[in-house]
């Protein structure tokens, strides 16, 4: 009897160690994720009786889920609320893929959270209003989707934020001015959306910003002058808007840019002091593929 109960407390201790490499909430949560989004459609598939450890794109330390990249692997559907439990989650990579319905306001929760792409996909609605607890975000890009409303004015709490790019959605309002609060953010991207109002001139204090584009919208008034403290500025694309004076962009110096676009109508008001129109050039704005 001794010998029996002993070899079932080793079948348990092993069964524990292979299967119950993560809390099971957490476990739960990536189950429900697999099957929401018809995961045996997906590409590359998770063997669910086997340790999370071991399932494509999941990352596991010190025993809870860090990771989840399942760029490109036709994710097709709804997103569950319960991916909100992965508190320790720090990356989320999502994009490339057939994700339908409205970003669960769960994610909010996820405050660990330093990357969330989810670019190409099919998702809708508004962006979550509490999207500033997600205070660790470095990059959130959700390009190419049908997210509409309005940007979250809390998104300014974010302030580690280095890339934000909600281009080519059906967003509207204006821009808050809260965004120049994200004094870290190197790239902005709002291309192609419906936002309209004069750009704040608080954009001005984003002294890290390398690329600012926000072509393609229905912005008005003028260029604010603050742009002329964008330093670091490597790429501005302003065309297709609806703005009453870009002289302001005389104050930019551009001899480190690398692309300008701004309607060529407005070219008269502008005297090339400083700009190089060598440089101007005629480009649509291009996202990468890369995960």
């Amino acid at each position: 009897m001794k010998k029996r109960w002993v070899l079932w407390l080793i079948v348990v201790i092993v069964s524990h160690g292979m299967y119950a490499d993560v809390p099971e909430m957490e476990k739960q949560a990536l189950e429900d994720l697999y099957q929401s989004t018809n995961g045996s459609h997906w590409i590359r598939k998770w063997e669910l009786t086997t340790p999370v450890a071991q399932w494509h794109g999941v990352k596991v330390v010190g025993g809870h889920v860090v990771e989840i990249n399942l760029f490109r692997n036709n994710l097709m559907g709804p997103l569950p609320e319960s991916l909100g439990t992965l508190k320790h989650l720090i990356v989320l990579n999502l994009a490339f893929n057939n994700i339908t319905g409205e970003l669960p306001a769960t994610f909010t929760q996820l405050s660990d959270l330093q990357v969330l792409k989810l670019e190409m996909n099919r998702l809708k609605g508004k962006l979550p209003g509490d999207l500033g607890k997600m205070v660790s975000l470095k990059e959130l890009t959700a390009f190419n989707n049908f997210f509409s409303g309005e940007i979250p004015a809390s998104i300014g709490q974010i302030t580690q934020l280095k890339t934000l790019n909600l281009s080519s959605n059906s967003l509207t309002g204006e821009i808050p001015v809260t965004l120049g609060n994200l004094t870290s953010l190197e790239s902005l991207g709002l291309f192609e959306n419906s936002l309209y109002g004069a750009i704040p001139k608080e954009i001005g204090s984003l002294v890290e910003l390398k690329e600012l584009v926000l072509a393609n919208n229905k912005l008005g008034g003028e260029v604010p002058k603050e742009f002329g403290q964008l330093a670091s500025l490597e790429v501005l694309q302003l065309q297709n808007n609806k703005f009453n004076s870009v002289k302001n962009l005389d104050m930019i110096d551009t001899k480190s840019f690398l692309v300008l676009d701004y309607d060529k109508a407005d070219e008269r008001e502008l005297k090339y002091g400083k700009i190089d129109k060598t440089r101007l050039a005629e480009t649509e704005f291009e996202e990468s593929d890369d995960n």
